[in-house]
């Protein structure tokens, strides 16, 4: 909580250090230049209301992290359109009767947060084929990761989100990780865990946790505990998977194992030290920030979520500094990794440069053969 708390802090900060930016090239329009040269404090009066009101307006309606990015954006945006105008200026050695850059940089900005909203609401369908050299027959997989229910839709939106999954009748469904949010009320967990018992699979449902699963607010703050998630999971005919391995078909290992932030996770070597690994041998791993680990055990196919596809720029930046992949398929040796977007979202409701999605695996033997 003290981490959430100094990075809370620090956003408000640079939110106020934005808006008064903003202010200050509000302050340039032609108008507020003539209210400035009769009054230099309604001068500053003016605009410092405006960008306040319409910040409280972002805030109470979207929330302080998305307030935020629209702010910083609007603000990026803002001081690029002002280095354009000065060197069109520069050219045309004329002045603007109206402040342009203002106006591109409010015009660039709803264009860029709209996208940014519409692909991180609009999910798709992301298909792979995967071919071994094992005894698997087909095998068709849905997966899906980070819907943090609550944050962009509530159970009954989820819920329809299971009947899109569900027509793409799978073998095997995998929920890797961030199934809730810290915030996620107890009526859309339950009901949003009462929708996984329509899955109708050939092998079952199962589950490993992400960091927002367990949680950092307390279990008063939830209004549920963790055990209550699980005992929920378990009636809907979800196997959680923690740190743990099952033999499905006689030829497939799962393995689940605990988020990246436990202490008492296990290592690649101790949780495939007494499997055959002739068998097809799936890893579920929240964090995509083990792969020398994964490859090195020479595991088959290892599927994780919480990137967010990197969200956006310059988020992504970091986000790529902190796991081994951000996004999609990338193959070492015999080992294939993917890396989902995310059915939802954390508190943030823009995707830039990436989609919200569930994923279709169709695992398949090269010669066709059971």
């Amino acid at each position: 909580m003290v981490v959430w708390a100094f990075l809370t802090v620090g956003i408000v900060a640079v939110a106020i250090g934005c808006l008064f930016y903003i202010a200050t090239e509000i302050r340039r329009c032609f108008i507020l230049q003539k209210l400035k040269a009769k009054s230099r404090l309604w001068g500053w009066l003016v605009p410092l209301i405006a960008v306040a009101v319409a910040a409280l307006v972002l805030f109470l309606t979207m929330g302080v992290y998305n307030a935020v990015i629209c702010i910083a954006v609007l603000s990026l945006f803002s001081a690029l359109c002002r280095l354009v105008v000065f060197v069109v200026k520069k050219i045309c050695k004329r002045e603007f009767r109206l402040n342009y850059a203002v106006i591109g940089a409010i015009v660039i900005t709803g264009v860029y947060l709209g996208v940014g909203w519409y692909f991180a609401h609009d999910v798709k369908l992301t298909a792979y084929t995967l071919d071994t050299d094992k005894q698997v027959g087909e095998l068709r997989i849905v997966q899906f990761a980070d819907s943090h229910i609550g944050a962009l839709f509530d159970a009954d939106g989820f819920s329809d989100y299971v009947d899109e999954m569900n027509a793409q009748n799978p073998d095997l469904v995998f929920i890797t990780g961030d199934f809730v949010d810290d915030d996620t009320s107890r009526a859309d967990m339950l009901g949003a865990v009462a929708a996984l018992a329509k899955f109708d699979t050939t092998y079952g449902v199962y589950f490993v946790c992400g960091n927002h699963d367990s949680g950092y607010y307390s279990a008063e703050a939830r209004g549920w505990t963790k055990d209550e998630l699980f005992a929920a999971l378990v009636s809907s005919n979800v196997t959680i998977l923690s740190d743990e391995t099952v033999v499905i078909a006689a030829r497939i290992n799962i393995i689940g194992r605990l988020d990246a932030s436990s202490k008492d996770r296990k290592s690649m070597s101790e949780l495939t030290a007494a499997l055959d690994m002739d068998k097809y041998t799936i890893v579920l791993d929240h964090q995509p920030n083990d792969y020398d680990a994964q490859h090195e055990a020479n595991v088959d196919l290892v599927l994780s979520g919480h990137t967010h596809g990197g969200q956006f720029f310059p988020i992504n930046i970091f986000v790529a500094l902190a796991n081994d992949r951000v996004y999609g398929h990338e193959t070492r040796g015999n080992t294939n990794f993917i890396v989902t977007s995310g059915l939802g979202d954390w508190a943030i409701k823009f995707k830039i440069g990436c989609i919200a999605e569930y994923t279709v695996i169709d695992v398949q033997t090269k010669d066709g053969e059971d």
